[in-house]
């Protein structure tokens, strides 16, 4: 799929109404969406443990928090791109705390150029953790495909009283024969030895 096709989910933890009213131009719903606003920082965890979003943006200070601690957490909690908007009196002290976690940083006030180039950050940091995530699962995969190979191979030594050697052999020659997976053999071996 193609960048252009892609659409992705933004949270937004913002009171400026300023802010929140240029969130149209910033995210159209044609590549954004949703596109959920919050007021404060109690409403950005209700919506992150209602549903994953690719981008979360902090635009400090909220209500009832600066949103630093929010900031962390959810960097290192979820896969997803945080931006935290900081005022200037608050940005060197933001960017040594959130620096470190990978969050995105930008000091207050901001052009509408400064924003869209930083969606441009957000969707290239986005599109990296999705190459990570796909990378992980395949690993995942074949660490699976290993362990229920290895239970097979064990099933045909303790039952069949097979060697090792033999048993992976064996493995081997049946896939190969039956144009199927070791997995797909594993699989039928456990079902026919396995308790």
């Amino acid at each position: 799929m193609s960048l252009k096709e892609q659409v992705y989910s933004v949270l937004v933890a913002s009171a400026s109404e300023k802010f929140n009213r240029v969130l149209p131009e910033i995210f159209p719903v044609s590549a954004f969406s949703p596109v959920k606003v919050v007021l404060d920082i109690s409403a950005a965890k209700r919506a992150l443990s209602e549903r994953d979003f690719d981008f979360v943006i902090v635009n400090s200070p909220l209500p009832d928090d600066a949103g630093i601690r929010f900031a962390i957490d959810t960097s290192d909690s979820y896969n997803t791109v945080v931006l935290f908007l900081a005022k200037t009196e608050q940005y060197n002290d933001a960017y040594d705390k959130l620096a470190q976690h990978g969050i995105f940083l930008l000091q207050k006030p901001l052009s509408m150029t400064v924003l869209q180039t930083a969606c441009g950050w957000l969707i290239s940091a986005r599109e990296r953790i999705r190459k990570t995530e796909k990378k992980t699962l395949s690993i995942e995969e074949k660490m699976n495909e290993i362990r229920l190979v290895n239970r097979a191979k064990w099933l045909l030594i303790s039952e069949l009283k097979m060697t090792e050697p033999d048993a992976h052999r064996y493995i081997e020659k049946q896939a190969m024969d039956r144009c199927e997976s070791k997995r797909q053999i594993a699989e039928e071996i456990i079902k026919i030895y396995g308790n």
